[in-house]
């Protein structure tokens, strides 16, 4: 009987989607093939700190949230591979004590988080420093994705349409608030969306309908990031379609059917997606033409490749209700996993269950892993 894959499913972390890192990390767990893999719940939790969970202890307490265990030894990753056994080893810390326990180790990591210091290339950037398998996007799309304004600008760049909008740094609106609401008015007019550039799960975004609400907007998104987006509201349809990496290295990207969410508020807030189990419909597959998805898909699968991105991602575009024309929203390299994600729940209408995605995700994750590990470290002329 084969060894079974060592996953490392790292959750929590230092962002306001911190809960929601939790549920996802819930729905992982549930769901992964334990025939075929070995589960290490390793958490961050909100101070960042780093904590290998006892699976089974920790597993049996599974519910809509994987819990965090504060007592739990501290993670310490090393610096590069370990030359010894296969896997990438970690040290044990008690929190009431110098003394470290003996090595452990793993051979892949899942990062289920969301938000900045999760998703945005941190996170990503020490795990290729540590020299181990992760599944998802590499460092540099991580942080593109993240950022909505340079994401916009790359995807413009590459000929896909946007919905006009401008990039408000927090300097420049403490010097210089009233001309950047005359370039709002001038510019993007009202109703405007105000979001944080770096954030998620439309935390800190308001949809301000005059001049009056501006001010307070831009304070509130203002807690999130330092750089914030207005944006032109457009009476659009939301439409969002997953995207997974061909597991024939080269081949173009898988895009599934599309979804769409239909909120019940006035747009897709926190609240309607976290809070209120009536916030919105989410209706898998959307109910748009054969010739629409087809578009649509184009989209999310050319922005998949312009973000240079890898693994998973979830493309999100707007679909304007009286022309039928579809902007690029903005683009999730770790997108939810909770039981009502659409992320997973697209892929299972378009004919791959939960389980399956996340071995294939793993699959991606090692196989990238083994590729990079043959490029040259250094050179020798």
């Amino acid at each position: 009987m084969s060894k079974k894959i060592r996953v490392a499913v790292l959750y929590g972390g230092r962002s306001g989607e911190h809960e929601i890192s939790l549920q996802s990390a819930a729905s992982v767990v549930k769901n992964l093939d334990t025939s075929k893999y070995e589960i290490i719940p390793i958490a961050i939790d909100k101070q960042g700190r780093w904590h290998w969970n006892e699976a089974p202890k920790l597993l049996a307490k599974v519910g809509k949230s994987l819990p965090i265990d504060p007592s739990a030894p501290e993670v310490i990753l090393p610096a590069g591979p370990s030359s010894e056994e296969s896997g990438t080893k970690v040290v044990l810390a008690h929190q009431n004590t110098q003394l470290p326990q003996p090595l452990q180790s793993f051979d892949v990591v899942f990062p289920v988080m969301h938000g900045p210091l999760c998703e945005d290339g941190t996170i990503q950037g020490l795990l290729e420093l540590a020299d181990v398998a992760y599944v998802g996007c590499g460092v540099l799309s991580s942080a593109v994705g993240m950022d909505k304004d340079v994401a916009k600008r790359l995807i413009r760049d590459a000929g896909l349409p946007i919905v006009p909008y401008i990039a408000v740094k927090h300097g420049d609106w403490l010097r210089s608030s009233s001309q950047i609401k005359s370039q709002v008015t001038r510019e993007i007019g009202y109703p405007c969306f105000v979001k944080p550039a770096n954030m998620g799960s439309s935390v800190g975004v308001h949809k301000v309908s005059s001049a009056d609400g501006f001010d307070a907007a831009m304070n509130d998104a203002l807690k999130y990031d330092t750089k914030i987006l207005v944006e032109k509201a457009v009476s659009a349809r939301e439409i969002e379609l997953a995207v997974l990496e061909n597991s024939q290295y080269g081949e173009e990207p898988l895009v599934s059917t599309a979804g769409e969410i239909a909120p019940t508020h006035d747009f897709y807030s926190y609240e309607a997606k976290y809070l209120d189990e009536n916030g919105a419909a989410l209706l898998i597959p959307a109910k748009i033409l054969p010739h629409e998805l087809e578009l649509a898909q184009s989209i999310a699968r050319r922005a998949f490749a312009a973000l240079d991105c890898e693994g998973l991602a979830r493309v999100d575009l707007f679909m304007d209700k009286n022309t039928g024309a579809f902007y690029f929203n903005e683009i999730n390299t770790l997108p939810g996993f909770t039981q009502i994600s659409m992320y997973p729940k697209m892929w299972e209408a378009s004919g791959i269950s939960y389980r399956d995605l996340l071995s294939r995700l793993i699959e991606l994750a090692i196989t990238r892993h083994e590729r990079k590990q043959k490029l040259y470290r250094e050179y020798c002329p």
